[in-house]
């Protein structure tokens, strides 16, 4: 028997709330439990959106459960956990297809507005909003010489990417979805573009930045992206 799409919806997003409510429980111990109630739920409003094809609910319980893995892999303290665990909800919770430029600016505008609320301080909103905001270009390269790492950068860099890495059912599926997202653009303008963005992960030395995702992700990705490659070029 075929799953209903709707008991799938609904069952995500009851183990999203409940995600939810403990991760801010853990990284906003003083928040008011009604006002985190209230912006959970107006963030899977947000990442349940009907346009949405990839950027759904699906991603964000792939990158959570992926920050997760990586976090405890580098033994990330726990300030900068808390601040990857709240970057990915907030990392794609603004997007509009005819905006893409704009969506990690805007996404990382309205974490800090609904953070502060909820008792944040400077430091951790400060943190959250350069962490979404990396996520507009995947590419970690542009650190300023002479700063102190921030270890939780690859981790959340990593985790955005690990679809590249998915087995290779899901990852057509994205490709698919990916492409949905985009159908008003003609074929052969999106394959010129969607290869503009993929190509480079494949350029560069690694795609990924931390060594469990270079040790145990990276030969499928580069596989996966060969793959989709040679299928927008066809």
């Amino acid at each position: 028997m075929t799953p209903d799409p709707r008991v799938c919806h609904s069952g995500r997003v009851h183990a999203l709330q409940g995600r939810w409510l403990t991760d801010c429980r853990w990284a906003l111990p003083s928040a008011d439990r009604a006002d985190v109630a209230t912006l959970g739920a107006d963030l899977l409003r947000r990442w349940s959106e009907p346009h949405r094809r990839y950027h759904d609910l699906t991603h964000l319980t792939e990158v959570l459960g992926a920050v997760d893995r990586l976090a405890r892999a580098v033994s990330l303290p726990e300030a900068d956990r808390a601040a990857a665990v709240l970057a990915a909800w907030f990392h794609d919770a603004v997007y509009i297809v005819a905006d893409p430029e704009g969506n990690e600016r805007d996404s990382a505008a309205l974490a800090a507005r609904a953070l502060r609320p909820l008792g944040a301080d400077d430091a951790l909103v400060e943190h959250v909003v350069s962490l979404v905001l990396d996520t507009a270009a995947h590419d970690l390269d542009d650190a300023s010489p002479g700063l102190v790492p921030d270890p939780a950068r690859p981790v959340l860099h990593d985790a955005d990417l690990w679809i590249l890495c998915s087995p290779t059912g899901r990852f057509d599926e994205y490709c698919r979805q990916v492409r949905a997202e985009y159908s008003h653009v003609p074929v052969a303008a999106y394959a010129q573009a969607r290869s503009a963005v993929l190509r480079p992960f494949l350029v560069r030395p690694h795609v990924y930045a931390t060594d469990l995702a270079r040790r145990e992700w990276e030969p499928t990705a580069r596989e996966n992206l060969a793959r989709e490659l040679t299928r927008l070029a066809a």
